[in-house]
């Protein structure tokens, strides 16, 4: 089933569970995670970021669209991370349904000027709009996500005013996490008492970026005050490349039939503790 991001939140928003978006890059980490996703009966959201569509190309799209119509679950195609209005509208024809305009190292006002913009352009289309207001720390300077070097937090009467003045359907907010995985001596903090502000004033979902690496108590807890949707990229990635260099310690493998399935069982393996822990599984049934 092909829902956007407006839709397939408001059934978590409701029933107080977070959906993970796994930025994928390749069909064999899209098929991993429909399986698994289909397996435990949870709605997912399928990510892509403007590199890994550079990669993929827009080609991909329609055989993820047609398997997500397919689907006996809930699944939204977004677009992650993207400051490019033309990239965009390339992504909305391309068939995504959501798309996230990223304004986060914009003033206020051009934050505000370019969600509108969007808006008009995708909610004609049946497509959802996210947005970030404040700064997702990053724990790499060549991080393809963004990031910044300092985290600005989000400030609940700003994000009233944000939401209301663009007409976004969700929103992502900064309360302390980072994108990428901490090294060691970082420690995450959430600040949860910002979450709980904001939560009280915005009626749109909230959005947690830089969900993987995180502490799972914080993020669970997050999910409870109001986070109905976790970004979740560099820990499946880091799981389905580091069985890749195992496997490929054997010389003599060449075949995808022998080189992907472990991987992506590995792979599967974080994905199924995120939907856990955001209490996403079996979720499906609630749509």
């Amino acid at each position: 089933m092909l829902y956007n991001m407006k839709d397939i939140l408001a059934v978590a928003k409701e029933h107080k569970f977070a959906i993970p978006a796994f930025n994928i890059s390749s069909w064999p980490m899209f098929i991993g995670i429909m399986d698994l996703c289909e397996e435990t009966n949870s709605p997912v959201i399928i990510e892509i970021h403007p590199d890994e569509l550079s990669f993929t190309t827009a080609d991909f799209m329609p055989s993820i669209r047609e398997r997500a119509m397919k689907s006996k679950v809930p699944v939204c195609i977004h677009l992650d991370h993207c400051g490019d209005f033309g990239k965009i509208i390339y992504a909305i024809q391309a068939g995504f349904t959501s798309v996230m305009f990223d304004g986060a190292e914009l003033s206020f006002e051009d934050n505000i000027a370019g969600a509108k913009k969007v808006v008009e352009a995708a909610h004609p289309a049946n497509v959802s709009v996210e947005a970030e207001l404040g700064t997702i720390g990053s724990t790499n300077p060549a991080d393809l996500e963004g990031g910044s070097a300092k985290i600005i937090y989000t400030d609940p009467d700003d994000a009233k005013k944000f939401v209301e003045a663009t007409g976004v359907d969700t929103l992502a907010v900064a309360i302390g996490t980072c994108h990428g995985l901490y090294p060691a001596g970082m420690k995450p903090e959430l600040k949860l008492d910002i979450l709980k502000e904001i939560a009280a004033k915005v009626d749109v979902p909230l959005v947690l970026h830089g969900g993987s690496n995180n502490p799972d108590k914080e993020i669970g807890e997050s999910v409870t005050l109001g986070i109905s949707k976790i970004n979740i990229s560099s820990d499946i990635k880091v799981a389905y490349f580091e069985k890749m260099r195992e496997v490929l310690q054997n010389k003599g493998l060449r075949e995808p039939n022998e080189i992907e399935p472990p991987c992506i069982e590995a792979m599967k393996v974080v994905a199924k503790h995120k939907l856990d822990l955001f209490q996403t599984t079996g979720k499906a049934s609630l749509y």
